[in-house]
């Protein structure tokens, strides 16, 4: 019973981004998926959620095959996605953006007065403002006008809105201060503690495995290794940032460390090269004072 993409290949138009991508979150499981920019982590969830047409493999829910589903019914059948860059709609207030989430709740045959009644008292909305009791405040604030951290929180909970069985977020820390990012990792443990399902794309390694049970590692459009943190993390189920910074290293796999290492080559690489143009003008430079010393001797013979 769990969501997952077999061998997913896609892209856009004639350019492939995926090759391959095989990735499975169960209900209540918190995974990562982590990788440099460019490495394919946001077209995982577009395929996954029917904004991209896999060209190869299948997306499935527990046996149900939504390879070929429009994004109406994928979300109606419990996939909701948390975008990269929040994409709240500005000029409507924070209660609109949750109330537009619930939608397309999977109402799974309720009344019409029942789902009116979904945003009274009890509802996935008191449910939402519980887990972040800052939109409370805010609910006839427009939503182009919070804060950044303000803004994700809105995102999430417009997403758990639909009352979804696996929750895909995309660059959750993107833009927002480390205090924001760990209060707001806290709630999706909390999400996920309910058996929500959670698919995390972060940059931010360190962050990500700090809560995730499993992770994998995309680069260049495929999975180029996956396992459970607690591999990185010693054991203890829960993997600590000073522990997983050396493993990083070691990994020549891990994106991240791949980033850091093409990073601190390229000083070294540039320098080297303007040490040699440096000294190739040197050289041009002597060649041509001693071709000016030379035209400036007396002519042999001339006795002087």
């Amino acid at each position: 019973m769990a969501f997952a993409l077999s061998q997913i290949h896609a892209g856009y138009g004639r350019v492939p981004v995926l090759h391959g991508v095989d990735l499975a979150v169960d209900p209540g499981q918190m995974v990562a998926l982590i990788g440099p920019n460019g490495a394919g982590k946001s077209t995982v969830l577009r395929a996954a959620t029917g904004m991209v047409r896999p060209t190869r493999g299948t997306v499935r829910l527990d046996e149900v095959d939504l390879t070929a589903s429009s994004i109406e019914d994928i979300a109606r059948a419990g996939i909701a996605h948390v975008p990269e860059g929040r994409r709240l709609f500005p000029g409507l207030t924070v209660r609109d953006n949750l109330r537009l989430g619930g939608l397309r709740a999977r109402v799974h045959g309720r009344s019409a007065s029942s789902r009116r009644e979904a945003f009274g008292p009890n509802s996935e909305l008191d449910q939402v403002l519980t887990l972040f009791p800052r939109l409370a405040e805010r609910l006839n604030q427009l939503a182009g006008s919070l804060s950044g951290g303000e803004q994700q929180m809105c995102a999430i909970g417009r997403a758990m809105m639909s009352r979804p069985r696996y929750l895909l977020v995309d660059e959750l820390s993107l833009g927002l201060a480390p205090s924001l990012v760990d209060e707001l990792l806290a709630r999706l443990v909390q999400v996920a503690a309910g058996g929500t399902g959670i698919l995390l794309v972060e940059q931010d390694a360190g962050a990500a495995l700090e809560v995730c049970g499993y992770a994998y590692v995309l680069e260049n459009g495929s999975v180029t290794l996956n396992a459970a943190t607690c591999r990185w993390s010693g054991g203890s189920g829960r993997a600590s940032r000073s522990r997983i910074v050396p493993w990083k290293t070691n990994a020549t796999a891990l994106a991240s460390a791949t980033a850091a290492r093409a990073t601190m080559i390229r000083p070294r690489s540039s320098s080297r090269c303007s040490t040699s143009v440096a000294s190739s003008s040197r050289s041009r430079r002597r060649v041509r004072i001693s071709r000016r010393s030379r035209d400036r001797l007396p002519p042999e013979g001339s006795g002087a």
